[in-house]
């Protein structure tokens, strides 16, 4: 029998379905109801529900044509692998002509623009417009994103764009002002751990106690996550618990974060704005600060010095939610704590 994977059996399919984010689902059923839906950007750090959501909206707008009058893009498959991806996606030949990436005659964000620009002007199927999703914005050129812009100006009778980012600071102004901004925190642990005695038990998987707070520890709000180390602990083992929750791979952290620490903490800047820039290529400024956060519970560090740790990230992780530059926030953070330890020594 093929195992089903249960991140996609168990992702919602209505409103009451998604777990957390209550005040998003208000906001959007309440946008549904008065068939008044602006465009939106969706911002957090990863495998926070944000794609999920936006299924979720098309079913509860269109029904069964949901799949029809949702067209879904990743910015990244465009701006990152560029001539590749275009011939290896299906919906791209006949504006190409051509399985060979080196015989495109066209550039990338010309690309881009013809296919966004075509689908938003597609007429809907039983609807007054249709809804076309842009994953990983902040992958968007800002060339690409200016012409976004315009597209979205040509098209907003008839099309409502989605934007969904990790990096909601990369995103344009003339963009973030364009739709409603919803922003996507991790699940609490309470959640993750309601979620994961439901599918234990619908899956039968016998869990501890201990088996699920050491699953709640290690996704840190992320539920995707918390699902995948369910499963796969339950393929290895009749009854589940803390110790052989321990044997999937929960370790998470880049090494690059345990240095951006070790850096901050000697006071040498600009050690600590080289592992910035790198994690920055591969990681949100929420994701590093909540990273952080993870290192520095796990370091030892004496109750006083935890303490004043955790505020200056509590007030950069404020800071990034409020779409600050996540440079700038973590530089900052990474001077303070130099700072504070040189006011220590």
């Amino acid at each position: 029998m093929e195992q089903v994977i249960w991140t996609e059996k168990y992702r919602p399919h209505t409103f009451d379905d998604i777990i957390g984010h209550e005040h998003i689902v208000s906001n959007l059923k309440h946008l549904v109801e008065s068939n008044n839906l602006p465009h939106l950007v969706l911002y957090g750090a990863k495998n926070t529900g944000k794609r999920s959501t936006v299924s979720v909206l098309a079913r509860a707008i269109y029904g069964d044509q949901w799949e029809n009058n949702l067209a879904i893009f990743d910015a990244s498959n465009f701006f990152d692998r560029g001539k590749k991806y275009l011939v290896s996606d299906p919906r791209f030949a006949r504006l190409i002509g051509t399985d060979d990436p080196k015989k495109i005659k066209q550039t990338v964000i010309a690309v881009f623009k013809q296919v966004i620009n075509e689908y938003a002007g597609m007429a809907a199927l039983d609807s007054d417009f249709r809804m076309l999703f842009i994953d990983s914005a902040e992958a968007l050129s800002m060339d690409a994103q200016h012409a976004l812009r315009r597209i979205m100006e040509k098209h907003a009778h008839t099309c409502r764009f989605v934007l969904s980012t990790t990096h909601l600071p990369r995103l344009i102004p003339a963009l973030r002002s364009r739709g409603l901004n919803l922003f996507f925190d991790r699940a609490s642990d309470a959640a993750v751990a309601a979620h994961i005695r439901y599918i234990a038990e619908a899956e039968r998987a016998s869990i501890t106690d201990d088996g699920v707070q050491a699953i709640v520890y290690g996704a840190d709000g992320d539920l995707a996550f918390a699902t995948m180390v369910l499963q796969i602990a339950s393929i290895k083992h009749h009854e589940i618990t803390a110790n052989t929750v321990c044997e999937v791979d929960l370790e998470r952290i880049p090494e690059g974060v345990i240095q951006l620490l070790h850096a901050s903490l000697a006071g040498d800047f600009k050690a600590a704005r080289k592992r910035i820039d790198d994690l920055l290529m591969e990681e949100s400024g929420t994701d590093i600060v909540h990273r952080l956060q993870r290192v520095i519970e796990n370091k030892g560090f004496d109750s006083v010095l935890f303490a004043e740790l955790a505020i200056l990230l509590a007030d950069a992780d404020m800071n990034l939610i409020s779409g600050s530059n996540e440079r700038v926030q973590l530089e900052a953070w990474a001077t303070q704590v130099g700072m504070l330890m040189e006011g220590r020594s």
